[in-house]
């Protein structure tokens, strides 16, 4: 028996376990996914579980109920993969061989990278909600907090879900309004980055977003520490933002699995061809989702469409064939924008977010950089078609894994 070995049953990992089962002879090739944990968590949902809008039995389910019949799920803690033996050793001791590799081990908050971050006020004025512990701890926060200043943070990019900083500045203010107290909160938006986002006409939108919902930006700000005493956060230059409310995203970064086994770059992420998703370093090694290091968002939707392009790939290199260089970074995202709306983006490698309609050119039904009903709709419709089609690796209609240039203004 020839075997697939894939680390990590999150999104990315739990797709693929999916596609290829239904493409490989079960006689020939065996598929082992590993994870430590038991519980699958639907980590869009940690944006509204400090809202109130989702409760914990939205986001949780099991692991186990998503990983298709015929691929052998190992819950374990893995030490590390000494890839050029193609071994992957468990903490328990247990060896396991491969003929192919797929890391989706995703990414981590490192709060400890930045001094004072997980200080005193770790969890009490200065909170996450990157982590299912972080965003349940902000829920009871904002449930009895009676104002004052808010500040949302980001440390420094690449982050998971680029847009879930704005989207909680969006979500907060609306919340605040809708407890008849956002007159009590003062909102600011922090950000290493010289504007709102990565992309400069989505950039434009949310920062007029921004400035309607009267959320002060504060950009170019590199963090050098928080300081839990006079609750201030300081960047490098010396400019300090008080804060009675820390809301960070700290420092992404891939598992430690990926330091110890000697697979990554600084950040711990995997280097990765950006169009075919091999490993730059084995052949025998591919990489999806947050663990690798392309210029790609971290995001679901970008998981999605790896894992339909990569299946097509590893049959390729397993029947000896030339792999398609045909992963164009695409990446389609709602944004939630609060009171009920939300916008929709879909942008790749080489097109930045503009205007235009999605999924069907000049008829949508929803619009591209533009705030509506419908998208926040879409948005809300996400978390039932993320557990009943996405991770079962059904294609979803209409939405191709590359992007479509038709349907959308790019003059």
């Amino acid at each position: 028996m020839k075997r697939i070995v894939i680390l990590g049953a999150g999104t990315a990992g739990t797709m693929m376990a999916n596609h290829l089962r239904l493409e490989l002879d079960q006689e020939e090739w065996e598929i082992q996914i590993i994870d430590e944990r038991e519980e699958h968590h639907y980590q869009p949902g940690y944006l509204f579980l400090p809202f109130d809008i989702y409760s914990p039995e939205d986001i949780i389910k099991s692991i186990k109920e998503f990983i298709p019949k015929g691929v052998k799920l190992l819950t374990a803690k893995i030490d590390q993969v000494v890839a050029d033996k193609n071994i992957v050793l468990l903490q328990n001791g247990d060896q396991l061989h491969y003929n192919v590799l797929i890391v989706a081990t995703g990414a981590k908050i490192a709060p400890e990278e930045i001094p004072g971050m997980k200080g005193t006020e770790w969890q009490k004025s200065v909170f996450d909600f990157y982590t299912y512990e972080g965003a349940l701890a902000l829920r009871n926060k904002l449930r009895e907090w009676e104002g004052g200043k808010l500040v949302v943070h980001i440390t420094e990019m690449p982050i998971k879900c680029p847009v879930a900083p704005l989207e909680f500045s969006f979500l907060a203010d609306s919340f605040f309004k809708h407890k008849k107290m956002r007159d009590k909160v003062e909102i600011t938006y922090v950000t290493p980055l010289s504007g709102a986002f990565t992309k400069p006409k989505a950039t434009e939108a949310l920062e007029h977003l921004l400035s309607e919902k009267n959320i002060h930006i504060e950009s170019d700000f590199a963090i050098a520490e928080v300081n839990n005493e006079t609750k201030q956060i300081i960047d490098y230059g010396g400019r300090a933002i008080d804060f009675d409310l820390l809301v960070t995203v700290p420092t992404n970064k891939g598992d430690a699995l990926i330091e110890r086994s000697g697979l990554g770059d600084d950040l711990n992420y995997v280097p990765t061809h950006k169009a075919t998703l091999q490993s730059l370093k084995y052949e025998n090694m591919f990489v999806l989702g947050d663990a690798s290091n392309i210029p790609a968002s971290k995001a679901g939707s970008v998981a999605h469409f790896e894992a339909e392009i990569l299946t097509e790939n590893i049959l390729r290199y397993i029947n000896g064939e030339p792999l398609k260089e045909e992963f164009d970074g695409h990446a389609n995202c709602f944004i939630e924008t609060g009171n009920g709306k939300a916008l929709l983006i879909d942008f790749n490698y080489t097109h930045e977010p503009v205007e235009g309609t999605f999924p069907f050119p000049g008829i949508g039904p929803l619009r591209l950089l533009k705030e509506s009903r419908m998208n926040h709709m879409g948005k809300l419709a996400f978390k039932w078609i993320y557990w009943n089609v996405l991770l079962k690796g059904t294609h979803i209609p209409f939405v191709s894994a590359t992007m479509q240039e038709s349907g959308k203004n790019f003059k």
